[in-house]
């Protein structure tokens, strides 16, 4: 299976995964109005060979296949404060 990652305008680290290009067809009308105008990021196979970084890939292959897109959203920012509660140094 091969899928095709976009990047959004409107939301910075913000990719929408399909499973064919330029079809988002089964995304609903709100997410695409939200997410902006796509821009093409890459091709991806999802054999595994290729590691994907901030998403699992079978969380990946379940939700084209059941609901016909995957949106990767940013990872969550860190809390200073936690990191100071346990004594961490900020990175």
């Amino acid at each position: 299976m091969i899928c095709v990652i976009y990047r959004s305008t409107k939301r910075d680290q913000t990719y929408l995964y399909v499973e064919k290009k330029d079809d988002f067809s089964r995304v609903p009308p709100e997410l695409m109005s939200s997410f902006g105008e796509p821009k093409l990021a890459m091709l991806l196979p999802l054999d595994g060979s290729k590691k994907l970084v901030n998403a699992d890939l079978e969380k990946v292959k379940k939700a084209l296949e059941e609901q016909g897109y995957y949106l990767q959203l940013p990872p969550p920012p860190e809390s200073l404060l936690k990191m100071h509660l346990d004594g961490q140094p900020p990175k």
